[in-house]
């Protein structure tokens, strides 16, 4: 397999991480964003919306950082990552959906003024970030993860941003919970840490 990826994107790492938790063997490629090399017509021939990542297995080429983990877990039939039962597939679901969602306007948009200069308002986002932190606090109140007895995709799916939301200015300090739960993560066999840079609280640490 080959995932093109850039080191900053969130969306990049939860491949990357999923990848390496269950020992995929995988070529990574660097495709540089600041070049506009994921607006060139090679790479817009493998995800015409010129974002990261992209899957390419063997010529089927996935893309989408949601999809990819499905793809994955599907394909290897790693129904511990991704229940099969309607119950579990809808929770994971779910919270794929909050990675789309809430996750990406909130702790991510957060991200991408900080680190990429991206036009959104600090308040704004900020603020989405803490109401979704809030309500991950209330969900991790007496479970280790987001779905069932053991991590699924939808862990995967969501600790980049969560892990890198200071460098947004999101103070995790006031939610236990969440900062256990992303320990928890860190300490799972084959887990990759997701870069870090100097930005919001970060640079203040």
């Amino acid at each position: 397999m080959k995932l093109y990826h850039h080191p900053l994107s969130g969306h990049a790492h939860r491949a990357r991480l999923f990848l390496s938790l269950v020992g995929v063997p995988h070529e990574a490629i660097e495709v540089d964003l600041k070049a506009g090399a994921h607006k060139r017509p090679d790479f817009l021939a493998l995800n015409p919306f010129g974002q990261v990542p992209v899957l390419d297995d063997d010529g089927t080429i996935v893309a989408d950082s949601n999809a990819i983990l499905v793809y994955v877990a599907r394909k290897l039939g790693r129904t511990d990552w991704l229940p099969e039962d309607p119950q579990g597939a809808a929770a994971v679901q779910r919270w794929l959906s909050v990675a789309a969602g809430e996750l990406a306007y909130g702790p991510a948009a957060a991200r991408l003024v900080t680190v990429f200069g991206a036009n959104f308002r600090p308040e704004e986002v900020i603020g989405r970030a803490h109401t979704l932190l809030g309500r991950l606090e209330a969900h991790l109140d007496g479970r280790d993860w987001l779905v069932g007895e053991r991590p699924t995709i939808a862990d995967v799916a969501l600790y980049s941003y969560l892990a890198r939301a200071p460098e947004g200015n999101v103070d995790l300090s006031g939610y236990r919970r969440v900062t256990a739960y992303l320990r928890r993560i860190e300490a799972l066999p084959g887990f990759v840490a997701f870069a870090k840079t100097p930005a919001g609280l970060t640079a203040a640490a």
